[in-house]
């Protein structure tokens, strides 16, 4: 089975010991490794897959905690590097009644921002099935160029491209940068995964159908939607399917897409399918491919932080 690869931020996600209140009334908070891609990496990784990060961390305690938590987790981090440019990142989070968040970040600059594309090695991506990205990383700093580079050698290698486009606007100067930086790199993604309030301000199309058939159209293979409470929708050229959310408790949201894409790329990779086998997935397939992912999302939500589960505890939720 070949190994997905995530590049982007590495951070400590703050999560409030208090919920139903905003982030200014929080008086405690506990510390969680964060940072989208890295969930991507460790929920490959603890479905028994194989999984490598490449970021850049502070050299400070919070770096060495990042690095500790994903080596714990199997997951290579051996493109991990340190940098005494600048701290790593933190995100405080507040949680509203429903789980969902608020964030406030630390990371004017942060360390992830200075990996560099000379750090970027055609070795990193060697023997990789996917490489996934998010859209934090891709502000005018040096780890913009970190990320085109390893696409590139992503595509010369036979790996899937997946971008989620996981928006956090308090980290842009306004809400047309963010999207104009998400457009330019949407044209170099196999698949392409939103949330049902993202698929409006990332395509300007307010209909799901009419947005994946841009998407699709424009050079997507699959399309992704996490519709929350109401499950998760995919399409490709050969048909779509849909699976409603796994019934069960909600206690933070923190990594449900995550978890949600990286149990898919996992199962692509188990699959051995290859970028140009995307478009011909059909409706049966993709709708058992929803159905695995929708366990290990819910099972990510039942905890507090961005906790990914285990190929056993999927197995015994799809049982039950």
């Amino acid at each position: 089975m070949k190994r997905v690869v995530a590049i982007g931020e590495l951070l400590i996600d703050f999560i409030p010991r208090q919920t139903a209140c905003p982030l200014d009334e929080v008086t405690g908070f506990d510390r969680v490794a964060g940072g989208a891609p890295a969930n991507v990496a460790i929920a490959v990784s603890r479905l028994g897959g194989q999984s490598a990060m490449i970021s850049q961390v502070g050299e400070d305690a919070f770096g060495t905690h990042l690095i500790k938590n994903l080596e714990a987790a199997g997951v290579d981090t051996s493109a991990v590097f340190r940098t005494s440019r600048a701290n790593t990142a933190l995100a405080f989070v507040s949680l509203d009644a429903n789980g969902d968040r608020q964030f406030s970040f630390y990371r004017n600059p942060s360390a992830d921002l200075f990996l560099d594309e000379s750090q970027i090695s055609p070795a990193l991506l060697e023997g990789a099935g996917a490489l996934h990205f998010c859209s934090v990383d891709l502000v005018d700093a040096p780890v913009r160029g970190a990320h085109r580079r390893a696409i590139r050698l992503a595509k010369e290698a036979g790996a899937i491209v997946s971008f989620d486009p996981n928006v956090r606007l308090p980290l842009w100067s306004s809400p047309e940068q963010c999207r104009e930086a998400i457009r330019e790199f949407l044209p170099l993604a196999d698949i392409v995964k939103l949330s049902d309030e993202e698929v409006e301000f990332v395509t300007g199309l307010a209909d799901r159908d009419a947005a994946a058939r841009g998407l699709l159209e424009g050079g997507a293979g699959m399309v992704v939607v996490t519709l929350g409470a109401d499950g998760a929708e995919t399409f490709t050229k050969a048909g779509r399917a849909r699976c409603g959310a796994v019934p069960g408790p909600v206690a933070d949201t923190t990594g449900a897409g995550d978890s949600f894409i990286g149990s898919l790329l996992y199962q692509l990779c188990r699959d051995e399918v290859a970028p140009a086998g995307l478009a011909g997935l059909g409706p049966d397939r993709l709708a058992d491919y929803l159905r695995f992912s929708s366990h290990c999302a819910a099972l990510t939500v039942a905890r507090k932080g961005a906790v990914m589960a285990t190929l056993e505890q999927v197995r015994r939720s799809m049982e039950g």
